[in-house]
């Protein structure tokens, strides 16, 4: 498996920053790769995807100067379904939130989090989890119309349903409905073409944006929040 880590952000303060604390992972220099912008981004992950086996997880600034990150995140996924994508930016917008998650970003943190923290969610996306920075996560509640205490609800409760779907991708939405069906892992992976490893990591994106632990409670929340028949 691939230990490389794809680094894009414009900062060469927070390049450092970052180099510095997967350093103190155990992360060495020379698996870490940085880019500065979107087109150095792509042909640094075209090189390691054609010829070394891609990476093991990507950094990404939203702001970069040649486009937004988002559309790097698009890319980066459509070539490889399962890379852990972590958006480490100070863009904090509902636009921005909602956009790198409904590309296929695995996590959101921001810049202004201390070392320790930004660790923490490094060490949890690489694991196979979903880090969403707390600020972040109150946006995302706000945006399905969950009340949060001290917090005005951003959107009518009338459109939760069409948030939460928003916050799915299609593909897996398609998994969704499978998983509903009664098919297993295995049978999914063989049905949508892709590894049994893909499908368990859909399936754990699912769970986390469900806020579910199992196969018959995501099919029972889906049901509810109209994202099933």
């Amino acid at each position: 498996m691939s230990e490389a880590i794809l680094i894009v952000d414009d900062e060469p303060p927070m390049q450092a920053r970052l180099r510095r604390i997967l350093a103190a992972l155990g992360h060495t220099d020379a698996t870490l790769h940085c880019a500065p912008n979107v087109a150095t981004g792509k042909a640094v992950a075209n090189a390691r995807l054609n010829d070394a086996g891609g990476f093991a997880l990507a950094l990404i600034d939203l702001g970069l100067p040649d486009g937004s990150g988002i559309e790097l995140i698009r890319w980066l996924r459509a070539r490889d379904e399962a890379l852990p994508i972590l958006v480490i930016s100070a863009w904090s917008t509902e636009e921005m939130i909602l956009g790198a998650l409904r590309a296929g970003a695995s996590g959101y943190v921001l810049k202004e989090r201390d070392d320790m923290e930004i660790g923490v969610s490094l060490k949890n996306v690489l694991k196979g989890g979903s880090p969403i920075d707390p600020f972040i996560a109150r946006r995302i509640l706000g945006l399905i119309g969950q009340p949060i205490a001290g917090t005005a609800v951003l959107e009518p409760l009338a459109a939760a349903d069409h948030a939460l779907r928003e916050l799915l991708t299609e593909r897996e939405l398609v998994i969704l409905t499978q998983v509903a069906e009664g098919m297993s892992n295995r049978e999914i992976a063989e049905s949508v073409n892709l590894s049994r490893w893909t499908v368990d990591t859909h399936i754990r994106n699912i769970y986390r944006k469900l806020s579910v632990k199992s196969r018959t409670q995501a099919i029972r929340e889906a049901r509810a929040q109209g994202l099933l028949r």
